[in-house]
């Protein structure tokens, strides 16, 4: 009997309301939140991996182009020295067996060349070899040693250059790079080479431009996986890459991938090797500042998971139990509000507490439906008078065009669009010559009747972007927006003829008028829109002083 009922305790935990609606709202709080979270981190993974991806490749292939560069111009520099008189005279010498009473001599070969290492700061030695490859000369108290081919191309006059595999001196501690190119005599006769010894860390500073590219590191390479120079500290102490790692970024070039640097840091790197050397140039990031932020953010999505469906399950439990035990008082406080005659009916078969709520709340609803639908009448009716009132606020009543409140909202906006993105806006200023005259003649009945066709005029003048606006008696203003001082002008000129050319009166009674029109841009001290109006005004009296009908511009 024990077992029975223990095993009856979760069904009957189970019907009753209170436990479905916990149920369920735990359940519709996790399955939604956990498959949008998933979704959300898949997502998030895969553009920060193209991220990465791209910053990676733009920073190796940055840095092998900078290198490659950096390379060529040593090898010119080299090439430069080798025509150098003295280093020519001093092989052709040799190569002739002068004796030592000619001018040129090896110890002033010497001199010379250590006098260049001393000037040019990349050459740590140059070196001259005879075409048998023995030292000639050096800046160098023990040369390092130069292996020249057997027999030089027929192109090494313009294109003959040895590169050496860089490697890391240690006797100087620093990464070096030797560069040999054949001395030629002015027979164009190859007389010997000039060998360059070259101090990578030269480079260091061409690898990455900090303003340009994303953040990261770029180490170069030798053939061994040991790095040479860097963005980072390099030293004689550092580690080279293992060797499954060199295999893998020389295998998969652009593509990045994680491991463990010369520092025993976790970072993805992508690797991209120099046309000009066995040089591995390798850019690379830390994988813990890379996901960082995501996994901060999927930590916090787990707690707030958690957390909501803790706060779930506690509301949904209160809430059933509010609906379980007052669910008679709400069916009599039903009936009592809805009240009334029934008009259409739900359908209410059962007759126990949810039926009787039915009928109750076919009721409510007949009474809410024709009172929601005098409402809706009456907001309808509110807004069509609120739009009327709100279009009455902002055009003038006459005209049609917006009026000086409305200007001023205009004004302050372009203001505001011209200060965040620099595109500029003109304002015109019109105002119709001799209007008060033309009152006084004719009467104020035809004056109104010469501002409503003029306000037509510029309404039809304009773009869809642009506003036109009456700013009080006779005057008008232009608001263009996007426009530069000779695009306001011609379109000022446009207003201004058609004004001119067109009549008004009856046939009886016809008169011309001519408008005189101020034109202004705005400029970088404008701080307010009142600048740019006093400036347009200005232009206008300008206009007006110089006989009227014609357009000025502020300058």
């Amino acid at each position: 009997m024990l077992s029975g009922h223990r095993e009856t305790d979760p069904v009957r935990f189970l019907k009753s309301i209170r436990s479905k609606i916990v149920v369920f709202a735990i359940l519709a709080t996790l399955v939604p939140s956990l498959g949008l979270g998933l979704m959300t981190f898949r997502h998030n993974q895969h553009v920060i991996d193209e991220k990465v991806t791209y910053e990676l490749r733009s920073l190796a292939g940055y840095a092998r182009r900078e290198f490659d560069l950096w390379t060529q111009e040593r090898i010119h520099d080299v090439r430069s020295l080798s025509t150098s008189s003295v280093v020519i005279d001093g092989l052709d010498a040799i190569a002739h067996r002068l004796t030592a009473d000619d001018s040129i001599e090896a110890p002033a070969l010497v001199l010379y060349l250590r006098s260049v290492c001393a000037r040019l700061t990349p050459l740590l030695e140059l070196t001259v070899v005879d075409t048998h490859g023995h030292i000639v000369a050096s800046s160098a108290a023990t040369p390092a040693p130069v292996q020249l081919p057997e027999v030089w191309p027929q192109s090494a006059i313009t294109e003959g250059v040895i590169l050496a595999p860089p490697y890391w001196d240690e006797a100087r501690a620093v990464p070096t790079l030797t560069v040999a190119v054949p001395v030629l005599s002015i027979d164009n006769e190859i007389l010997g080479a000039l060998a360059a010894v070259l101090d990578l860390r030269a480079v260091q500073p061409q690898l990455k431009d900090a303003t340009k590219l994303p953040p990261g590191e770029v180490i170069l390479l030798d053939a061994q996986g040991r790095p040479l120079v860097g963005t980072l500290p390099i030293t004689s102490h550092s580690m080279p890459l293992q060797a499954d790692v060199l295999r893998r970024l020389h295998a998969q070039p652009g593509q990045p991938f994680a491991f463990q640097s010369f520092d025993r840091r976790d970072v993805l790197g992508v690797a991209d090797t120099s046309r000009e050397q066995s040089v591995t140039v390798m850019a690379l990031k830390d994988r813990v500042d890379v996901y960082a932020v995501w996994r901060a953010l999927r930590n916090q999505l787990l707690m707030l998971i958690g957390g909501l469906s803790l706060l779930v399950g506690l509301l949904a439990y209160r809430i059933g139990r509010s609906i379980v035990l007052p669910l008679q008082r709400l069916i009599g406080a039903a009936e009592h509000i809805a009240g009334g005659n029934l008009a259409m009916q739900l359908p209410a078969a059962r007759d126990d507490e949810i039926g009787r709520l039915t009928r109750a709340f076919n009721q409510m609803t007949d009474s809410l439906r024709r009172g929601r639908a005098e409402i809706e009448a009456a907001s309808r009716a509110l807004r069509r008078q609120n739009q009327l009132l709100e279009r009455l606020s902002i055009t003038d009543g006459l005209t049609g065009l917006y009026n000086r409140r409305k200007l001023d909202e205009i004004l302050t906006d372009q203001i505001a669009r011209y200060q965040r993105s620099r595109r500029s806006f003109s304002v015109l200023m019109l105002d119709i010559d001799h209007f008060k005259p033309l009152n006084d003649s004719h009467g104020h009945l035809l004056g109104d009747e010469v501002l409503v066709h003029v306000a037509d005029i510029l309404a039809q003048s304009i773009r869809s972007v642009d506003f036109a606006a009456r700013y009080g008696g006779e005057e008008f203003v232009i608001v263009l927006a996007e426009t530069t001082a000779q695009d306001a002008l011609d379109t000022a000129e446009r207003i201004r003829a058609k004004v001119a050319d067109a009549c008004y009166g009856t046939p009886e009674q016809r008169i011309s008028v001519t408008v005189s029109v101020g034109v202004a841009e705005c400029r970088e001290a404008d701080a307010t829109a009142e600048a740019v109006i006093a400036r347009a005004d200005q232009a206008l009296y300008q206009a007006k002083d110089a006989g009227r009908n014609r357009v000025h511009y502020a300058a």
